[in-house]
């Protein structure tokens, strides 16, 4: 993000984290601010023109007073426009929907705001896919809950882009935009790996609870049950 930012002209780039030192290596200057901490963010957003809010981490309900919290603040420093990064909404009824609905009521607070706003729905990162690929080599499979389901992927270093080309160009105001590519299967997402990667890999299918199970005993019980509740969206 930062990098696709550099690359424009007259744009300065400001990371804001609740750890600057961790953000050093970023070449930029970094402010500290925590999404759990108004006046912070208020004074990190001072004398900035706009704000990429990236979706946070917490648990929905906790996460939708972050996102508030970022675009209250935003307001009370002067900030021009708040472009949004949030999530593609898939049909109902899966473990993944909490999530969703946190990212819609989101769009829904920032649109009755008084800033300028752009929305992103980003797909699903194929990055951890591909850093989970010597698992998948061990086990000869990808396996999950996904079924015959299509999922648009997409890439970080794309999102980039589009953030940037949002943060910088006035005609974007207003708009929401879909991020996301070409909606395949996990059958064909196996396929494109073994032609880049020279794999062999199969897709197997799983039942829901038997992938909640297997992902929570392996990330923790509420990353799991959101990385399983994705598969079945």
């Amino acid at each position: 993000m930062i990098s696709a930012l550099k690359n424009r002209a007259g744009i300065r780039p400001i990371a804001v984290a609740r750890t600057p030192a961790k953000a050093e290596r970023l070449g930029v200057e970094v402010r500290e601010g925590d999404y759990d901490n108004g006046p912070q963010l208020e004074a990190a957003f001072r004398g900035v023109d706009a704000v990429l809010l990236v979706s946070g981490m917490a648990p929905p309900a906790e996460r939708l007073v972050q996102h508030k919290r970022v675009i209250d603040a935003a307001e009370r420093a002067g900030v021009k426009r708040l472009v949004f990064a949030g999530i593609v909404v898939t049909e109902s009824g899966n473990g993944f929907n909490a999530v969703q609905q946190t990212s819609t009521a989101t769009e829904e607070y920032l649109k009755r705001s008084n800033l300028e706003w752009v929305i992103g729905q980003n797909g699903i990162y194929i990055e951890p896919d591909l850093e989970y690929l010597d698992n998948y080599r061990k086990a000869g499979k990808i396996a999950n809950c996904a079924a015959d389901g299509r999922c648009a992927y997409t890439c970080r270093p794309e999102l980039a882009l589009a953030y940037a080309e949002m943060l910088s160009e006035p005609r974007h105001l207003g708009e929401t935009y879909v991020l996301a590519g070409r909606a395949i299967t996990q059958s064909e997402l196996a396929a494109a790996i073994n032609d880049v990667f020279g794999t062999n890999l199969t897709y197997e299918s799983m039942g829901v609870e038997e992938c909640r199970a297997e992902r929570q005993a392996a990330l923790g019980d509420f990353i799991g049950a959101v990385i399983a509740g994705i598969y079945e969206g």
